[in-house]
């Protein structure tokens, strides 16, 4: 298993499908949250992923400043649920912000969040910025990540 970076023209259809998969898999399915995933934004993003067989394990899309938010974000962050609690959210999380500060500088990074998930944001550095809200039927948060000392 490797870790993969890929623009979205880069991508194999192969490789798209897997990912599209594996997002809805989780946040439609398995969170039984109908939501628009196609949003506009995958052909502007670096797809951050780790296959193995055809299975995407983990997977992020890591968004320019400017195309959502003022500040680069990462979203659509999923762990295969065979995979969870094994360290690939962890080291998806680290690869994802590495990236970005390698390749577009240290800067805030900005994380719209599923509040259960909160916890797992701040031992990265990730401050909340607003209250809890509701979103297609789930608790959010926006999260922000400034720029380390």
């Amino acid at each position: 298993m490797n870790w993969t970076f890929k623009t979205f023209d880069q991508l194999t259809n192969n490789e798209l499908y897997y990912i599209l998969k594996a997002r809805v898999d989780i946040f439609i399915v398995e969170q039984n949250s109908p939501y628009k995933d196609m949003d506009g934004v995958d052909q502007d993003a670096m797809h951050l992923f780790l296959e193995n067989q055809g299975k995407i394990i983990a997977y992020a899309r890591i968004i320019p400043k400017g195309v959502l938010y003022k500040q680069p974000s990462i979203g659509r962050i999923v762990v295969d649920n065979q995979h969870r609690k094994s360290g690939y959210g962890r080291l998806l999380l680290q690869k994802s912000i590495n990236w970005i500060e390698k390749n577009w500088g240290k800067q805030e990074i900005y994380l719209h969040a599923q509040v259960y998930l909160r916890d797992f944001y701040r031992s990265f550095g990730f401050e909340e910025i607003s209250d809890s809200y509701e979103e297609d039927g789930i608790p959010h948060v926006d999260m922000i990540r400034t720029v380390p000392e």
